[in-house]
């Protein structure tokens, strides 16, 4: 029955590494060491590490978690290449999104989103509309 799901979750466009990513992620449910309700409690810094520690789970889909699932005020992704091009537009001159990649460039970002403190994934969000500014419906 497993190869039958595989098989029906990489007709969807999923390579058999991001099936065994998702088989990973629904063990680590159903086994309880991933507790969504436990996360509701935990720092934002130990939800990120937990969900980092599943195989596939990256830093970003840790911060998209925070946000969207969580509902969590204050989280800047910044590995996040729209928040990266609307800051670039928006606050940079149109400065390379590259550049907003390095070290230097995470700082500067950093210290801009100092004043959005608590509310820094609210900025996050407008800064993605910017990009692309037609009303969503939920």
């Amino acid at each position: 029955m497993r190869r039958k799901r595989a098989a029906t979750l990489r007709h969807c466009g999923l390579s058999e590494r991001k099936v065994e990513y998702l088989r990973d992620l629904a063990d680590h449910f159903a086994c309880g060491r991933v507790d969504p309700v436990a996360m509701q409690a935990m720092d934002d810094d130990a939800v990120i590490a937990a969900l980092t520690d599943i195989r596939g789970i990256g830093r970003w889909t840790a911060e998209m978690f925070l946000i969207f699932n969580l509902l969590r005020p204050n989280v800047l992704p910044l590995d996040d290449l729209g928040l990266l091009k609307a800051i670039s537009r928006h606050y940079f001159d149109e400065m390379p999104t590259e550049t907003l990649l390095k070290r230097e460039g995470r700082a500067r970002v950093e210290r801009l989103a100092v004043p959005w403190t608590p509310w820094r994934s609210v900025a996050t969000w407008y800064l993605w509309r910017s990009l692309d500014p037609v009303p969503v419906e939920y």
